[in-house]
């Protein structure tokens, strides 16, 4: 295993890190204490949740995730031997969570107590802000939204929640989640100035069929010292090419839930079919040269890998092994350039 240090804070986080948002919906609690109890065999130390997990989000299975993780804790006894990162939902469609969501100082409270009730534990070491208060582009959405001069809830509000949680020893590190340059740029300053908790990631969907990281945050990124958490390496399982030719797997994710349909555009199916016949030229598994893709960028701190299996988990973190060339790396960039940017 290959081991990343967060700029900082005292955080060495695996570079693969075990996402669990099929715990609770595809995945049983059984299912999940073998993934996590695996991924340990393997290195893995970094585990990701959220409160509102799992997807897709249904107020009969909200919080199955982090308590699935939790008895795995307490029966294992491992917490010491893992880095937890969860998140408080922003405002959203998502009322059963909490009323009147927003990341306030009441609901930023509420949330982290319940979440460490479910993962039986009294601190986690990241917690992430899940998406912003504010109107913005995010989830794939496009054209800059409407939005009112005046939020009822400022950054330095959440901000200062946070450094809250920090001060009682409920959080270690901050992070957010679904961010824009301007968030982050804005949260880094707002922490300088009034001495509040530095954010030390950020955790955005990143894959060869959405690279919009590059433009504005990967520059944040290396300048500031604000690694990406990447999610979604494998664009849904689509990168891996099992859904080419309207093939539909049997118990696979856009096969349940047809509403996941962001990589599904005409340019991406395009873009996805160049990537596997590269992989096939190369003799290198789709998913994994898309995965080692993602290990390789320099921004990247750790990538978030999900699976509904254990074949699949061990193909995902056997990724660190394939380490791509420059000619295949050249040709990939010629795919990029091709289909900029299919599905962000």
């Amino acid at each position: 295993m290959q081991y990343t240090k967060l700029p900082h804070s005292t955080l060495e986080v695996s570079k693969i890190c075990l996402g669990t948002m099929t715990f609770g919906e595809q995945n049983s609690q059984s299912d999940a204490a073998n993934q996590l109890d695996y991924a340990l065999e393997r290195g893995v130390n970094f585990i990701d949740t959220a409160e509102m997990y799992p997807v897709p989000p249904k107020a009969n299975t909200q919080g199955l995730t982090e308590s699935y993780i939790g008895s795995w804790l307490e029966k294992s006894s491992k917490r010491e031997k893992v880095i937890l990162a969860t998140k408080v939902a922003g405002p959203r469609n998502v009322p059963y969570i909490r009323e009147n969501m927003s990341l306030d100082r009441r609901n930023i409270h509420l949330a982290i107590d319940e979440s460490l009730k479910r993962l039986k534990t009294d601190y986690v070491d990241l917690y992430q802000l899940h998406w912003p208060q504010r109107k913005t582009n995010c989830f794939g959405q496009l054209n800059y939204p409407e939005f009112s001069d005046h939020e009822e809830v400022t950054l330095i509000e959440t901000l200062e929640a946070m450094s809250d949680l920090v001060k009682a020893g409920k959080i270690r590190y901050i992070g957010v989640s679904n961010e824009t340059p301007w968030g982050v740029m804005s949260l880094l300053r707002l922490a300088e100035k009034h001495d509040l908790p530095r954010i030390v990631s950020i955790q955005n969907p990143y894959n060869l069929l959405n690279r919009s990281f590059e433009v504005g945050l990967s520059e944040i990124s290396h300048y500031e010292g604000v690694k990406l958490l990447a999610y979604s390496p494998l664009a849904f399982g689509c990168l891996s090419g099992k859904y080419l030719n309207n093939q539909k797997p049997k118990d696979a994710r856009c096969t349940l839930f047809e509403r996941f349909v962001r990589y599904f555009t005409p340019q991406g199916i395009a873009a996805t079919q160049e990537y596997v016949a590269l992989a096939n030229k190369y003799s290198l598994d789709p998913a994994q040269m898309a995965l080692a893709y993602v290990n390789q960028r320099p921004f990247v701190g750790s990538n978030i890998i999900g699976a509904t299996n254990l074949e699949q988990l061990k193909m995902n973190i056997d990724s660190l092994d394939v380490v791509l060339s420059d000619e295949l790396l050249q040709e990939i960039q010629r795919v990029g350039t091709t289909y900029s940017n299919p599905c962000p």
